[in-house]
């Protein structure tokens, strides 16, 4: 199967780019994790990012704070898709991480999820994968199943208990 690479800027994105990494395990997507910072190793970041593609790397999630530079720069250098993650700064709340993703010029696309978004990053990735694997699109489909009957299951609860019990119980 094919490979995501996950990449960070700081070790401090670990909580919210492994969430990206848990929902690929689910779907049973083989990734890479590193940590490189564009700014303060731009060597070693054209290395990896230039050799993902022949790592059999088919998406990248690139997580970033502030300038944010990390998700561009794999866009720049990586031939496919590359899945911006946000992350929220104390600075300006991830605003600040948003745009830089999400600005990018005409011809560098980086699909970019909601700030600390690690979760559907890694559903986005299993989605781009399944378009050429059909076991994969089964997984992604029952996966959407599960969503729909998480709800279903709350609604009747509310229903069954009324609001101020449901309240209670959360």
């Amino acid at each position: 199967m094919a490979k995501v690479g996950i990449v960070m800027g700081s070790d401090s994105d670990m909580p919210v780019m492994a969430k990206a990494a848990e929902v690929l395990d689910q779907f049973g997507i083989e990734y890479e994790m590193t940590i490189i910072s564009a700014h303060r190793e731009p060597d070693i970041f054209f290395e990896w990012a230039k050799g993902a593609e022949s790592k059999g790397m088919k998406v990248i999630i690139a997580g970033a704070g502030k300038a944010a530079h990390l998700p561009g720069m794999c866009a720049a250098l990586f031939p496919m898709p590359v899945i911006g993650i946000p992350m929220k700064t104390s600075d300006l709340g991830g605003v600040d991480s948003l745009y830089s993703i999400v600005q990018m010029p005409s011809g560098i696309p980086v699909a970019t999820v909601a700030i600390n978004g690690g979760a559907n990053a890694g559903i986005l990735a299993a989605k781009m994968l399944a378009m050429s694997d059909e076991a994969l699109l089964g997984k992604v489909k029952e996966y959407a199943e599960t969503l729909k009957g998480d709800v279903v299951k709350k609604a009747r609860k509310l229903e069954e208990i009324g609001y101020k019990e449901y309240l209670a119980q959360m």
